[in-house]
């Protein structure tokens, strides 16, 4: 069976309504920019992404330049009865450790330091990937991507966390809480590979087979002839 893709029956999908539109002689190496309009919503649509991979990798760059201090900067200062020291990320862990908290403090890892850095990890993987045009497991990629999309909104338990504090916590001389610059760097990471993830197209995933396929295909009928 021959199968087509969207992209080589002259097909694009709408990003915000899932029209499926039939559009003439699809062309992405063009030189004049081809615009489309879904036939639904009437909004803008792309076969892929416009400059994924240079605004994915500059995304993602900064993400990974922000991790650094999210990670070495006081990202709270709690102060009970005048005594109390800003505590990093990783500090905080460790006192909720100590005080016996073990589920909170594995909720606050897992959503601060390990999805984070899994997500960081997993995006670079997928832009080498396309870089390099790899044919390893594109389903598998494929998935990876999807949770990574998937589970990166929920790294800011940290930053929830600090805002339920500070709302609370109004007891005057008493106790304070107080955000500190690391909270800021580490909000920023989280919008910064959330975007990122949204910038990346899976399809080009595909793209390095598909186009080997249609190679191929040539090249069959060129010796048929």
């Amino acid at each position: 069976m021959n199968l087509k893709t969207a992209r080589q029956a002259d097909l694009i999908a709408c990003h915000f309504c899932d029209t499926l539109n039939q559009v003439p002689n699809i062309d992405e190496t063009a030189n004049a920019k081809q615009e489309y309009y879904c036939s639904c919503c009437q909004s803008e649509i792309h076969s892929r992404i416009p400059n994924s991979l240079s605004t994915t990798w500059a995304l993602l760059i900064s993400a990974i330049i922000l991790y650094i201090p999210a990670n070495t900067l006081p990202i709270m200062t709690v102060v009970m009865w005048g005594d109390g020291q800003p505590d990093t990320i990783m500090s905080g862990v460790f006192h909720l450790l100590d005080s016996g908290m073990w589920p909170l403090a594995l909720l606050i890892f897992v959503a601060s330091i390990f999805i984070p850095v899994l997500k960081l990890i997993i995006l670079t993987g997928l832009l080498l990937s396309v870089y390099f045009k790899t044919h390893w497991k594109p389903r598998d990629r494929t998935v990876l991507y999807r949770i990574t999309e998937f589970v990166g909104r929920w790294s800011m338990v940290d930053i929830f966390v600090i805002g339920i504090l500070v709302s609370l916590v109004q007891f005057g001389n008493t106790a304070s809480v107080s955000a500190g610059i690391g909270a800021l760097s580490f909000a920023a990471v989280v919008i910064l590979t959330m975007f990122a993830a949204h910038s990346f197209d899976p399809r080009l995933i595909w793209d390095v087979i598909d186009d080997e396929r249609l190679v191929q295909h040539q090249f069959q009928q060129v010796n048929k002839t």
